[in-house]
C-alpha cells in the first residue's frame, strides 16, 4: 500500500546540492520535492555493524540530512569481512566515530549525531523521539524488541533486517498501519535455537543485499514513493539468487499493538529472551572454570575428557589441545550421551561459553553430576594461555 510522504519538504536545496543529487532530481518520482524530503529527514540507524554499514552509506549518499548512529563497540578485525564503513586504520577505534568519519566524506553535508551508549530501556525512548525513522542493524533478539516496543510506543515506523550465513530478511514495521516485529515473532526463539552470526558466520556481501534493502524501504516513506515492505516479509536466498515475500498481517492479539495489549511499557528484553536458559544458568552455577584451572587440570594430568560443543569449521579455526569434537546439536539429539566415559571428569566447553551451559545442563540431566563447562569458551582461552592462537 502506499503511504504519505514521512517528512515536509526542506526550504531549498543549494546549488551544490542541486549537482551532487542531480541523477535522484532527474527521477519524476523523486524530483526536487522528494529530495528536499530527504534532506528534511531525520533517520536512526541502530548499529553501525554489517547492516548498519552499507545503510549509513548509502543513506549519506542519498542526501538524508540527519543520520543518528547508535553504537558503543569498537572495530575488530573480524569485522572488516563485512561491515564495510571502516577499514584496517580503523581497528581498535570507537566503530561510532569510524562511521562518522566515513559518512562525513561520503557526504559532508549530512549532519552525524553520535551515541555511543548501548542502546536499553534508560535511553531507548529519548534517543528515539528525536528522529522520523528507524533503521534497525542490530543482531540480537533482546535488542531487535527493545527496538520494536520503542517505536510502536512512540508511534515511529522503523525498518528491521536480518542476515546469517546466506540467508537474509527484511521488512517495514509500522503499527499505526501493518503490523509490528511481535505480530511476527510473538516469542523469541528459544535460548541456543539460533546461532548469532558470530556463531554460524554471515556471508559478507550479504550485508549489502540487505542492507540496500532497508535504505531503499527507507528512502520510500521518507519522500513517500512506492509501496513500502509494511505488511510484507522479504526473504533473500543468496545461493539460489531467489528473493520471495511472505504477507504479514496484523494480529489483534498482539500483546504489544493488538486490540488488547498488555505490553504497555518498556520491559526485562533480557528475561523476555533468555539469552541464557535457565536449565543452564542452573546446571553452570558452581560447576563452571576457568581457563586457568583448565590448564592446571592438564598440566597435572587430571582424567579429563575435554568436549568441544563447537561446529567444525569453527574447530578447524582454533581448538583447545586435547578437546574431542562433538557439536551441540548431537546432544540435544540425545546421539552424543553414550559416546561419554562414565569414569572421566567431563568439561564442555564452545566460543564464549554459552552453548557449553546449555549441553551441561543436557549432560547433567542425564546424570553426569561432575560435568563442568569452560567459562568464557575457547576465546578465554587464546586471551589467557595460548595468545599466539587466533580467535573469530
Amino acid at each position: 500500500m502506499s503511504l504519505p510522504p514521512l517528512v515536509e519538504p526542506a526550504a531549498e536545496l543549494t546549488v551544490d546540492e542541486v549537482r551532487r543529487y542531480s541523477r535522484h532530481l532527474i527521477i519524476p518520482d523523486v524530483g526536487m520535492a522528494g529530495q528536499k524530503r530527504l534532506k528534511n529527514a531525520k533517520v536512526l540507524c541502530v548499529g553501525a555493524g554489517g547492516l548498519g554499514s552499507p545503510a549509513l552509506m548509502y543513506l549519506a549518499a542519498a542526501g538524508v540530512g540527519t543520520l543518528g548512529i547508535v553504537e558503543f563497540d569498537v572495530v575488530d578485525e573480524s569485522n572488516l569481512q563485512r561491515q564495510i564503513i571502516h577499514g584496517q586504520s580503523d581497528v581498535g577505534r570507537s566503530k561510532g566515530e569510524s562511521a562518522r568519519d566515513s559518512v562525513k566524506e561520503i557526504n559532508p553535508y549530512v549532519n552525524v549525531i553520535l551515541h555511543e551508549e548501548r542502546l536499553d530501556n534508560s535511553n531507548v525512548m529519548e534517543i528515539f523521539s528525536g528522529y522520523d525513522l528507524i533503521v534497525d542493524g542490530t543482531d540480537n533478539f533482546a535488542t531487535r524488541y527493545l527496538v520494536n516496543d520503542a517505536a510502536v510506543l512512540l508511534g515511529k515506523p522503523y525498518v528491521w533486517g536480518s542476515i546469517y550465513r546466506f540467508d537474509g530478511q527484511a521488512s517495514v514495521f509500522w503499527a499505526e498501519h501493518g503490523p509490528c516485529y511481535r505480530c511476527l515473532y510473538p516469542e523469541a526463539p528459544p535460548p541456543g535455537m539460533v546461532p548469532s552470526c558470530a556463531e554460524g558466520g554471515v556471508l559478507g556481501v550479504l550485508c549489502a543485499s540487505i542492507g540496500s534493502i532497508q535504505v531503499t524501504e527507507a528512502i520510500k516513506l521518507l519522500a513517500g514513493v512506492g509501496e513500502p515492505l509494511v505488511g510484507r516479509l522479504m526473504i533473500y536466498d543468496a545461493l539460489e539468487m531467489t528473493y520471495r515475500q511472505v504477507k504479514v498481517r496484523k494480529d489483534p492479539n498482539c500483546a504489544l499493538c493488538g486490540e488488547n495489549p498488555t505490553v504497555t511499557e518498556l520491559i526485562d528484553y533480557e528475561a523476555f529472551c533468555g539469552v541464557v536458559s535457565e536449565e543452564a544458568q542452573a546446571a553452570a552455577a558452581g560447576s563452571t572454570i576457568t581457563s586457568k584451572q583448565l590448564k592446571q587440570w592438564q598440566d597435572d594430568k587430571e582424567d579429563i575428557f575435554l568436549v568441544d560443543v563447537r561446529e567444525p569449521g569453527e574447530y578447524e579455526i582454533v581448538n583447545i589441545p586435547g578437546a574431542v569434537l562433538i557439536p551441540k546439536n548431537e546432544f540435544l539429539m540425545g546421539n552424543a550421551l553414550e559416546s561419554l566415559p562414565q569414569d572421566r571428569k567431563i568439561v564442555l566447553h564452545c566460543k564464549s561459553g554459552v552453548r557449553s551451559a546449555e549441553v551441561l545442563a543436557v549432560v547433567k540431566s542425564a546424570g553426569f553430576a561432575n560435568a563442568v563447562h569452560l567459562g568464557g569458551g575457547v576465546l578465554g582461552w587464546v586471551n589467557q594461555i595460548e595468545p599466539h592462537k587466533p580467535v573469530y
